[in-house]
C-alpha cells in the first residue's frame, strides 16, 4: 500500500504548484464556470473529476513502467529516483520565477497535445455533464512540467496502484485553486500570483527534490 507520508507528499506537490496549474488550466476552468450559470458548482466538480481520473490513470502506467524498469535493473530506479529529484528542483525553480529551463520538458510533451487538442473543441461549448467529465480527462494530459516532476517521482516507487494512488492524491491537492478558480477565478489568481507565495511553494518543492537525490545517494558508504 502507499505510505501515508508518500500520499501527503503528492497532496503537497499539488497544492504548492497550484500557481502553475491556474497558469496552464485556470482559463479554461473559468470560461467553464461562466458558461454553467445554472450549474456551475456541478460542472466544476466534474470537469476537475475528470482532470484527476486522467492523472491517476497516468499514475498507474508510469507505476508500472517503474515495476518493469526494476525487474530489469535496480540501477535503472536509481537513475529514475535522481531524475525525479531534478525536476522536482526544476519545477520549484520554474513556480518561483528564478528560471524557466522546465519549459523545455513541456514542449515535448507538445507532441501528444497536437493530437488530443481537437477532441477538446466540440466540447468546449457543451453543457452536457459527461462531455465536462470528457472534456477534464482530455485537460488533464497537458503539457505540464509540474505534473511531469511528479509523475517521474511516481515512477520510481515501481508500483501501478501506489502510482494511481499518488497522482490521483496529487490531483486532490490541484483541486482547491482550480475548483476555485472555475467559479471565481480572479481572487484566486491575484493570491496564488504573490511572488512570496511562488518563493514559498518554489522552496518546498526545490527542498523535497533536493531530499529525494539525497536518499539515493550512497552516503551511508562514505565513511
Amino acid at each position: 500500500m502507499t505510505e501515508p507520508l508518500s500520499l501527503l507528499t503528492a497532496v503537497l506537490l499539488g497544492l504548492f504548484g497550484a500557481s502553475h496549474c491556474l497558469v496552464m488550466c485556470g482559463g479554461i476552468a473559468a470560461s467553464m464556470g461562466t458558461r454553467m450559470q445554472h450549474h456551475r458548482w456541478l460542472g466544476a466538480l466534474v470537469f476537475n473529476g475528470g482532470r484527476i481520473t486522467s492523472y491517476a490513470m497516468a499514475g498507474a502506467l508510469v507505476g508500472a513502467l517503474g515495476l518493469w524498469l526494476q525487474s530489469q535493473h535496480q540501477g535503472f530506479m536509481v537513475a529514475l529516483r535522481l531524475f525525479a529529484g531534478v525536476l522536482l528542483i526544476l519545477m520549484g525553480l520554474y513556480i518561483a520565477r528564478w528560471a524557466t529551463w522546465l519549459t523545455r520538458l513541456e514542449q515535448l510533451g507538445q507532441h501528444l497535445w497536437r493530437h488530443l487538442q481537437p477532441l477538446t473543441k466540440p466540447l468546449l461549448g457543451s453543457h452536457e455533464l459527461m462531455d465536462r467529465w470528457l472534456l477534464g480527462m482530455l485537460w488533464g494530459w497537458l503539457p505540464c512540467g509540474l505534473i511531469y516532476s511528479t509523475l517521474s517521482w511516481v515512477a520510481a516507487n515501481g508500483n501501478p496502484v501506489d502510482g494511481a494512488a499518488a497522482m490521483l492524491a496529487f490531483g486532490l491537492g490541484t483541486l482547491p485553486a482550480m475548483f476555485t478558480s472555475t467559479l471565481a477565478a480572479s481572487a484566486l489568481i491575484n493570491l496564488i500570483s504573490k511572488q512570496w507565495v511562488r518563493s514559498l511553494s518554489g522552496l518546498l518543492l526545490i527542498a523535497y527534490g533536493a531530499w529525494t537525490i539525497l536518499g539515493v545517494l550512497p552516503l551511508d558508504n562514505a565513511h
